[in-house]
């Protein structure tokens, strides 16, 4: 009998998976896992959450009310909605655009090589190690009317006290500055890594040219840094969309709704009193789910763009 052509061969071969598609999935099963478990599964529970009426009693005997979407429309519908929005919108530009901006100083000020350079970076990462209950509370601390220690400043100089957290003029003003606090060492750290791999040439050759630094800087810093750059700002703005604990520590988003954002209106209403509204903190939370996805659909795009041109 002839043996089989090498034809026949991949044939018979195409139909069982081989050696490598085994190992294949066995490496990518945890990982299905971990995001069914993890990201699939609450974002459907979160969107159960928001189509029924879920009061502590239903939650709890698992039989609640489907009404639709009557509980997202009642959250649009709300006089809380378009400050919380405008909160929201605040909070989230101004946080990621002044931690951009100073994590990108201080990157390329850290370039250089100096003696002091290693020590002032690991300080700089002070604000990312603490926790951020820690940090919370120390820049209440510091902003509080009576004792705290900015107002004592003020009052050296000879200027008078401000009601950083209970006045509803200074309330988010205040959070913003803690929150860019927080946020600049993971800027710094990112964008540093960034610029450890621009090339050095560019920046002789810019210098034999006759460039200066701010024409470096233009030129071949920010170009080199694009990638690096929307992949921050996209990390930044997912974050700050959902910071909860810096602003419910600080001033529960207070005083009335002067510093409450979507984020906040979602864990008072789930948490935050003793009469749980679980279906309007799920819906609220499907907003942020929405401009985060927003987010990364811009952000993917562009970058499709971008290398097709």
């Amino acid at each position: 009998m002839a043996p089989p052509t090498p034809r026949t061969r991949a044939g018979a071969g195409r139909g069982s998976p081989g050696p490598r598609r085994w190992a294949a999935a066995a490496f990518a099963a945890p990982l299905i896992v971990y995001l069914a478990a993890f990201y699939a599964y609450p974002l459907y529970r979160n969107i159960d959450l928001s189509l029924h009426d879920y009061t502590p009693r239903a939650f709890i005997q698992g039989d609640p009310d489907f009404v639709g979407t009557a509980v997202l429309r009642e959250v649009l519908t709300s006089d809380a909605f378009l400050p919380a929005v405008a909160n929201t919108a605040v909070f989230t530009l101004v946080s990621i655009a002044v931690q951009y901006g100073l994590g990108l100083a201080l990157a390329v000020f850290f370039r250089g090589s100096f003696p002091l350079s290693p020590v002032l970076r690991a300080l700089f990462l002070t604000p990312w190690l603490l926790p951020m209950i820690v940090s919370a509370s120390t820049w209440a601390w510091m902003l509080n009317s009576e004792n705290g220690i900015v107002n004592a400043v003020l009052g050296a100089v000879g200027l008078g006290p401000v009601d950083w957290l209970t006045s509803p003029g200074w309330a988010l003003v205040s959070v913003i500055v803690a929150n860019i606090w927080l946020g600049i060492p993971f800027n710094l750290v990112i964008l540093y890594s960034g610029l450890q791999n621009v090339p050095g040439e560019l920046y002789e050759a810019a210098q034999l040219d006759g460039a200066g630094a701010w024409q470096r800087f233009v030129h071949i810093t920010l170009p080199q840094l694009r990638p690096v750059s929307a992949v921050t700002l996209l990390l930044g703005l997912v974050y700050t969309l959902k910071v909860v604990d810096v602003i419910w520590i600080m001033t529960r988003g207070g005083p009335g709704d002067s510093s409450t954002t979507l984020a906040i209106w979602s864990y008072r209403a789930a948490f935050g009193t003793g009469r749980p509204d679980l279906s309007e903190a799920a819906a609220v939370g499907d907003l942020l789910i929405l401009m985060a996805l927003a987010a990364g659909l811009v952000y993917v795009y562009l970058r499709r763009r971008e290398a097709r041109q």
